[in-house]
């Protein structure tokens, strides 16, 4: 990159791509495809009508996925900050989402590397969204930090494979267009024009949350569709990649480096690893250059604590809503987004859990993420989803929602079979006592399992077993 590109600013290289290969494809979509030139022009014209704006700026959610990366970064070159929200959001969660943000005009300034450009949203446990403040230069670190450690193929087009309300997709959109090399993207993720999409060469970057590669290995077995040649580079991220479906991956991509990272929004990059079948499940990764961790309090046995974080990627802070359990911990430079886990003997970094996802059973600490990995390697179980429920004689048990396999080689599966394959492979105290199958799998717009949406029903059982949140639920013999 040209050093006298302004490549600390998230939109900075834009120009120079403009200039030196105006031509090529910035942005498709289905509906219609953007050069550079067309977008640099677009973004100029796009800053220009914000003189009167105020200083955060929400982005028009009602556009297409292209026009609305279009308005973002148009509102990121007129010096203002990009509030980017859900499509999907009830319209009493929009409304008080706009009523925290300024409304008076602001005074047109230039953009540094420190200055707010993107204010993103994750929910809390009030259900209200916590806005979240990022400046340029925590995400030009990353892009570089992308670079550095996945090499030349983190400049290739990318396929971001969800909408820009979810910050992993955003940042893979704006990495494509910093680095030059294009970003694809959908209007709603569908497997087989994903596929489509990266078996015509439109991508070779594939930046995708688990769910959504399960989704595009089962599609293409359904179908019988050959390989996929030409994807030289898989980032997955958003949440646990289940490890024993790797090697379905990699027949679907046989070409591709898979690569599993750990982060979150409001710390970007943390650790990161070439995924390995045989690496044991709590281990995510070593840490990014420029990534220092910390495990403060460690239990003396376990060695578990809560992940503390320091780096140039870090984010500002909280706008707006409420500060509640899950809101991340500030100790000057260091940052925890409440994840506990510990640093083995080789330096790996491995994570048991979210500190607000634990359950204390039978006097003992266990965390869903572990179990959930277990039956999610089960070769009948498509997801899992692990809680604690009241009960009167115990305090707490632990439960588990299952969603099966649909495919024709995929056997029926019992509780009992269940259990039996729990102990062999976690303690005793871990095995769920009961599980529930629920074939119609709840997602956050992040395409995450929803574990609250699935909590929540479980609760309702235990007050009305005829009358469950989530009618698709039956407890599995």
């Amino acid at each position: 990159m040209n050093p006298g590109v302004h490549a600390d600013l998230v939109h900075g290289p834009l120009a120079q791509w403009a200039f030196s290969r105006g031509d090529a494809v910035a942005i498709r979509s289905a509906a219609r495809t953007v050069t550079f030139s067309q977008l640099h022009a677009a973004v100029t014209r796009r800053a220009a009508d914000l003189a009167l704006a105020p200083s955060i700026v929400v982005v028009d959610a009602t556009l297409p996925m292209a026009d609305r990366l279009v308005d973002f970064l148009g509102i990121v070159a007129s010096g203002r900050c990009a509030a980017v929200g859900d499509p999907d959001w009830p319209v009493s969660v929009r409304d008080a989402v706009r009523a925290s943000l300024p409304t008076h005009p602001a005074p047109a300034t230039s953009a540094t590397p420190q200055s707010p450009f993107y204010l993103g949203y994750t929910s809390g446990s009030t259900g209200q969204p916590k806005g979240y403040l990022r400046h340029h230069a925590s995400w030009t670190s990353s892009f570089r930090a992308c670079q550095d450690a996945f090499g030349a193929h983190a400049s290739d087009c990318v396929l971001a494979a969800g909408r820009d309300a979810h910050s992993l997709f955003l940042f893979g959109m704006l990495l494509g267009l910093w680095t030059g090399g294009g970003v694809v993207v959908q209007e709603q993720f569908s497997a087989l024009r994903a596929l489509e999409v990266l078996r015509q060469r439109r991508a070779s970057c594939l930046i995708a949350v688990p769910s959504q590669l399960i989704m595009m290995v089962e599609v293409a077995k359904r179908r019988q569709l050959a390989p996929v040649q030409g994807v030289n580079l898989i980032l997955i991220s958003g949440s646990r990649w289940i490890r024993a479906r790797t090697d379905e991956l990699r027949a679907l991509f046989p070409g591709a480096r898979i690569v599993e990272f750990y982060g979150a929004s409001e710390t970007s990059f943390v650790a990161w690893m070439d995924t390995d079948t045989a690496a044991p499940i709590p281990v995510v990764g070593r840490p990014f250059d420029q990534v220092s961790v910390q495990i403060r309090d460690p239990d003396p046995v376990t060695g578990v604590g809560l992940i503390y974080v320091r780096s140039p990627m870090l984010f500002m802070g909280y706008v707006g809503g409420p500060t509640d359990e899950t809101a991340a911990l500030r100790d000057g430079d260091w940052l925890s987004v409440r994840d506990l886990g510990y640093v083995d003997a080789s330096g790996y970094l491995c994570l048991t859990g979210r500190q607000s996802r634990m359950v204390v059973t039978k006097g003992k600490n266990l965390f869903p993420e572990e179990v959930e990995a277990v039956l999610e390697a089960h070769p009948s179980i498509a997801d899992a989803s692990v809680h604690g429920v009241d009960d009167a004689l115990r305090g707490r048990v632990v439960v588990a929602v299952i969603k099966t396999k649909d495919t024709p080689d995929c056997a029926a599966v019992s509780a009992l079979q269940l259990t039996h394959w729990c102990q062999q492979h976690l303690e005793p105290y871990k095995a769920p006592r009961q599980y529930w199958v629920c074939q119609d799998w709840p997602l956050t717009p992040a395409a995450k399992p929803d574990h609250r949406a699935l909590g929540q029903a479980l609760a309702c059982l235990g007050r009305n077993t005829t009358d469950p949140c989530l009618p698709c639920l039956r407890l599995l013999p």
